[in-house]
C-alpha cells in the first residue's frame, strides 16, 4: 500500500451500521440511567 490516497486500495473491511450503533448506544444509556434512577429512588425510600 504505497499510495495511501488511492481510494481503490481502501476497501471497506468492516461494514459499519451507524444508525444501529446510535440506536444501541442510546438504548443502552437510557436503560442504564433508568436503572440508576430506580436504585436511587429505592435507596431514598429505604433511608427515609
Amino acid at each position: 500500500m504505497e499510495n495511501v490516497r488511492d481510494p481503490r486500495e481502501h476497501f471497506n473491511e468492516e461494514p459499519r451500521h451507524d444508525l444501529m450503533d446510535v440506536v444501541f448506544g442510546f438504548g443502552g444509556m437510557l436503560g442504564f440511567m433508568t436503572l440508576v434512577f430506580a436504585v436511587a429512588v429505592i435507596v431514598k425510600f429505604v433511608i427515609s
